[in-house]
């Protein structure tokens, strides 16, 4: 049996148990490598290398990889721009449709390799870097404006609090964890409001309070986050005041600096 695997669709999306009726938990991006924990007749319980998170995913959604491409990190380092379609055309001439941030595994001159399958790519990739980071952040989370709000989405054509911060930093050249609560553990506290900077991720809880919630800051007074929809908030002390709403709808917590 197979133990290492790479995500052959442009979107998986990973279930909390083995069935097409289980809650949706994240999503795999086509070239995001998985090992496999466990498997039935259909269903693959996976733990991504990106960010270590396990799920469940259809076993014809993901292809077999050797160990040495499941740890050759290098050979992952190319991605798909900020466009909204970014176009593959396989060995027979089929197309697949790749949302930005997604991964292009062994890309060279115009091609991609994945599985023993090589693709053409019909866009420019890019090679993010973390040193023109505070650069670009602003940029990168504006292009997921108005991406609609899904619970474990991972995409622009649905995402996650946790999945935008996740994403953007990757665009970013930075690998973050996947839930707000375990990004909330990563960098360096940030002691006031006041001195937050471009980047710097903001985090709130919940009545039980649990951190519930995660937003990118644009400076020390506005936030872009995933709550209906990606947008841009004002925030104070007290958290973030949906200009759509007329209230405050989340509880600052903690401001965390991840790129220092």
């Amino acid at each position: 049996m197979h133990t290492f695997y790479c995500c052959r669709v442009s979107i998986s999306v990973m279930r909390s148990e083995p069935s097409d009726k289980a809650e949706i938990s994240s999503q795999l991006l086509f070239g995001d490598r998985v090992e496999l924990i466990e498997k039935n007749e259909k269903w693959c319980r996976v733990k991504s290398k990106h960010d270590n998170y396990e799920g469940w995913v259809d076993e014809k959604q993901i292809i077999p990889i050797t160990i040495a491409e499941f740890y050759d990190d290098e050979a992952y380092s190319y991605l798909t721009p900020l466009h909204v379609l970014n176009k593959l055309e396989d060995q027979q001439g089929d197309f697949y449709y790749l949302t930005a941030g997604t991964t292009l595994p062994y890309y060279n001159n115009g091609e991609c390799y994945v599985g023993g399958k090589t693709y053409k790519v019909h866009f420019q990739p890019v090679r993010p870097s973390s040193t023109s980071f505070y650069q670009q952040i602003a940029s990168t989370a504006n292009f997921f404006t108005n991406a609609p709000y899904l619970w474990g989405g991972r995409s622009l054509f649905g995402i996650d609090c946790s999945g935008f911060s996740q994403i953007v930093y990757k665009l970013c050249g930075l690998q973050i964890a996947r839930d707000a609560y375990q990004q909330a553990e990563q960098g360096e506290v940030v002691d006031f409001l006041a001195g937050a900077i471009p980047g710097d991720l903001a985090f709130f809880d919940n009545e039980e309070g649990k951190i519930s919630h995660v937003g990118i800051m644009l400076n020390n007074a506005e936030i872009i986050h995933a709550a209906g929809r990606v947008h841009v908030d004002p925030i104070d002390n007290q958290g973030i005041f949906s200009r759509e709403l007329g209230r405050y709808t989340h509880k600052l917590r903690i401001i965390k600096r991840l790129m220092v």
